[in-house]
C-alpha cells in the first residue's frame, strides 16, 4: 500500500474551482477533461453535517445487509442518522439485488454510479459520484463487505481529531474461509506490515504511504487539497494513490490495524480472492519479481532441509555413519530455526495462530499469484476485477 516517489512522479494538474471544499482557498486536481463540466462547477451544500459514509457496492447482495445493518446501528440520539451523518450507498450497475437489499435500510440513501467513462476505474467513479453529492465534514469511504463495531464511526473522527489529521485509515480484521483463503492471506498481511510499518505511514517524516479502501476516513478540506478521486480516477490501488498524495501534500495520515474497529470478509471465493490479489500484489510490492524468488527459497528450506536432515540419518550405518548422523540433526536444527523465523515473519499479519502455523502451505499458491501479477501489470498490462478489464 505505499510507494516512494519523487514529485515528479506526481500527475499533472490543472486549476479548478472548490468542489468539496470548506473554505475558498484554490487548489489543483488533475485534468479529467470529460468531466470538467459538471464536476468542477459542483455547488457545496448550504447546510453541512458531520459524517457521510459512502459504500461502493457492485454486485454484493450476500454481504451489504450486515455491512448495513452495523452502520445503520450506529445511530443513536447524540449521532442520529438523517441528522448528524448520511449514509450513501452507490449501487456501481449491479445484475443482483444489491441496491434492493440497500433500499431495505431507513435513512439509507441509494444512488446509481454514473456512467463508466474512459480513465475511471469502476470503485473510483462510484465513490466520486457520491462525494460530489456528499454534505459530510468527514467522509468515510468503506466497502460493503465490512462490518462496524458500535460507536465506530464516531470514535474514527475523533481519532482523527486527536491525531491531528485529514486522514485516518483503518485495516480491518480478515475474516477467512476455506484452506486456500486460511494459508494464503496471512502471508501477504504478513509481508503488507513488513513494507508498510503503521509506525512509519503515520509518521509525517517518513515517505512510506499506506491506506486499506476498507475504511478510509477524510476531512472535506483534506478530500479537497487531495483531488478527490478524481485525482486517482485510473488507480485500481486508488487508497495507497490517497496516501501517497495526502504524504505528499501534508493533510496528515494515521494508520493502524484496527480489530477492535471493523472486520471484513474480503473474499468469498477462491477464485475472487486470486483475481483480487493479482490485481494488486505488483502494485503493493516494487519488488515483485524478488519477492517471488524469496518465497521460493522458503519453499526449499520449509520443505528441503527436512528431508535432506531423514536422507543423512538413512546413511548413519555406512562409512563415516556417525558423521551423517550429526550433520542430520545440524540441518534438523537449522529447519526448526527456519520454522519459527518463518513462523514469526507470518504473525505479524495478526491472523490467528492455527492459520499462522498453516500459512507455509500457501507458500506455492503465493509465489503463483505474485509472479501472476507482475505478469498482468508489466506485460500484458492489463487486470481484471469484477467483470471489467483495466489498463495497467
Amino acid at each position: 500500500m505505499a510507494k516512494e516517489r519523487s514529485e515528479a512522479e506526481e500527475p499533472k494538474t490543472t486549476a479548478w474551482k472548490p468542489v468539496l471544499g470548506l473554505g475558498s482557498e484554490p487548489g489543483t486536481l488533475p485534468a479529467v477533461p470529460s468531466l470538467a463540466d459538471k464536476v468542477f462547477d459542483q455547488p457545496e451544500p448550504e447546510q453541512l453535517v458531520e459524517l457521510t459514509v459512502i459504500v461502493p457496492a457492485r454486485n454484493e447482495e450476500d454481504m451489504i445487509g450486515e455491512c448495513l445493518r452495523t452502520l445503520v446501528a450506529q445511530s443513536d440520539d447524540v449521532f442520529k442518522l438523517g441528522r448528524d451523518w448520511e449514509l450513501i450507498v452507490v449501487d456501481d450497475h449491479s445484475t443482483d439485488r444489491t441496491a434492493q437489499i440497500a433500499r431495505g435500510f431507513a435513512g439509507v440513501t441509494v444512488m446509481e454510479a454514473e456512467k463508466l467513462q474512459a480513465g475511471w476505474t469502476g470503485k473510483n467513479n462510484a465513490l466520486w459520484t457520491a462525494a460530489r453529492k456528499a454534505r459530510g465534514k468527514w467522509l468515510l469511504f468503506t466497502d460493503a463487505d465490512t462490518m462496524h463495531e458500535p460507536g465506530n464511526l464516531h470514535r474514527a473522527m475523533h481519532e482523527a481529531a486527536r491525531h491531528k489529521v485529514g486522514m485516518l485509515s483503518y485495516s480491518p480484521r480478515q475474516i477467512v474461509k476455506g484452506f486456500a483463503q486460511r494459508t494464503l492471506m496471512p502471508l501477504v498481511f504478513s509481508e503488507l506490515a513488513l513494507a508498510y510499518p503503521p509506525s512509519k505511514v503515520s509518521n509525517p517524516n517518513e515517505r512510506v504511504a499506506a491506506a486499506n479502501g476498507q475504511f478510509l476516513l477524510i476531512e472535506r478540506e483534506a478530500y479537497r487539497r487531495l483531488g478527490g478521486h478524481a485525482a486517482v480516477a485510473d488507480s485500481v490501488l486508488e487508497d495507497v494513490e490517497l496516501a501517497f498524495l495526502a504524504k505528499r501534500r501534508k493533510v496528515g495520515l494515521w494508520f493502524r490495524y484496527a480489530d477492535d474497529a471493523l472486520s471484513t470478509r474480503m473474499y468469498r471465493t477462491t477464485a475472487a480472492m486470486m483475481e483480487g490479489w493479482t490485481k494488486n500484489l505488483a502494485l503493493l510490492f516494487n519488488n515483485t519479481l524478488a519477492m517471488v524468488l524469496w518465497k521460493a527459497l522458503d519453499i526449499v528450506l520449509l520443505v528441503g532441509l527436512p528431508w535432506l536432515a531423514v536422507e543423512l540419518w538413512q546413511a548413519r550405518f555406512g562409512v563415516h555413519g556417525l558423521q551423517w548422523l550429526g550433520a542430520g540433526w545440524v540441518l534438523l536444527l537449522l529447519w526448526v530455526r527456519n520454522l519459527f523465523r518463518f513462523y514469526a515473519r507470518v504473525a505479524k499479519s495478526h491472523f490467528p495462530f492455527v492459520d499462522c502455523a498453516l500459512s507455509p502451505l500457501g507458500l506455492p499458491l503465493f509465489v503463483v499469484l505474485l509472479y501472476r501479477s507482475w505478469f498482468q501489470h508489466r506485460v500484458l498490462k492489463r487486470v481484471s476485477w469484477k467483470g471489467r478489464a483495466y489498463a495497467s
